[in-house]
């Protein structure tokens, strides 16, 4: 289990991860990705019981099924250069193979695909609204089987204007799906600018409730010690009959200051000019690939 300060050191690399390899292709989505990163590496280096068995290759052992382990899903599959980077980090993959993001052949492809057999991945994402009904999937499958596994999901909140989200919503708590934790990334912030522009979705968390889930604040999703908090609370509610539902304030672009307050790098990449001001501002913690 790593420890606040470790999990700090990981994050920045993350971070460096994303605006190189988003700049390398000019090509994915460093917003989202960066105001993400806290809470991907939290769950994966501290929070996710994950089957820690290595194959002859000298890398962790993936199984699609995840039986017997926690399980995760992104649901705002466009922010993959966060989760490809959390994934090699955590040792799915070469950490090398970053440098082939959105490249001809790849198995790093924009949003994550299944086809690809690229560790870690099990199922593909990206057409939003679709998560939290696979999560939902996955978590009744837990339950059947008897697995104590808990399931994560992260989505947008430009996503929960999609009515498959609802669907879902409602599904989880008539199952009493209280091995579930969704994790709404709620930053105001959409593609084609702030959410309550585009399509406000007023109090999600009143919704959550009203659909019958037990929700965590997270007040800060960019203060990791505040992260643990959140992922630690959540987890002490399983078992108690009801899905539960983070959310979660981030700040979209966080940790460069020019991508932040604004939706503008949303899906943008940086210039090289841009790239190395961005890289000024991450420090280099586990060494760049």
């Amino acid at each position: 289990m790593k420890s606040v300060n470790e999990l700090n050191e990981i994050v920045s690399q993350v971070r460096r991860d994303i605006v190189r390899m988003v700049h390398a292709c000019q090509s994915g989505h460093p917003g989202g990705s960066l105001g993400c990163a806290d809470v991907v590496t939290t769950l994966y280096f501290r929070e996710m019981k994950i089957n820690e068995e290595k194959g002859s290759d000298g890398f962790l052992k993936f199984s699609p099924s995840g039986e017997g382990e926690d399980l995760f899903f992104l649901s705002n599959g466009h922010i993959s250069p966060l989760f490809y980077s959390v994934l090699a980090r955590r040792g799915y993959f070469a950490v090398s193979e970053l440098a082939t993001f959105r490249k001809i052949n790849s198995r790093l492809q924009g949003h994550p695909a299944t086809h690809e057999h690229l560790p870690g991945i099990r199922v593909a994402s990206g057409s939003l609204g679709q998560g939290l009904s696979v999560a939902a999937g996955a978590a009744k499958a837990k339950k059947i089987k008897g697995d104590d596994g808990t399931v994560f999901v992260l989505m947008g909140d430009g996503e929960q204007q999609e009515g498959q989200i609802w669907e879902a919503a409602q599904f989880a708590p008539h199952y009493n799906l209280d091995n579930l934790i969704a994790i709404v990334d709620w930053n105001k912030q959409q593609i084609d600018g702030p959410t309550d522009k585009v399509m406000n979705n007023r109090d999600i968390k009143a919704k959550y409730e009203a659909f019958g889930w037990a929700t965590v604040d997270l007040a800060d999703g960019n203060d990791i010690q505040q992260v643990v908090d959140a992922v630690t609370k959540a987890k002490e509610l399983r078992g108690k009959g009801q899905p539960i539902a983070i959310l979660m304030k981030s700040e979209m672009g966080f940790g460069v200051d020019f991508m932040m307050h604004t939706h503008k790098w949303h899906g943008t990449a940086p210039n090289d000019e841009q790239l190395a001001k961005a890289l000024e501002q991450l420090p280099q913690t586990l060494g760049d690939y």
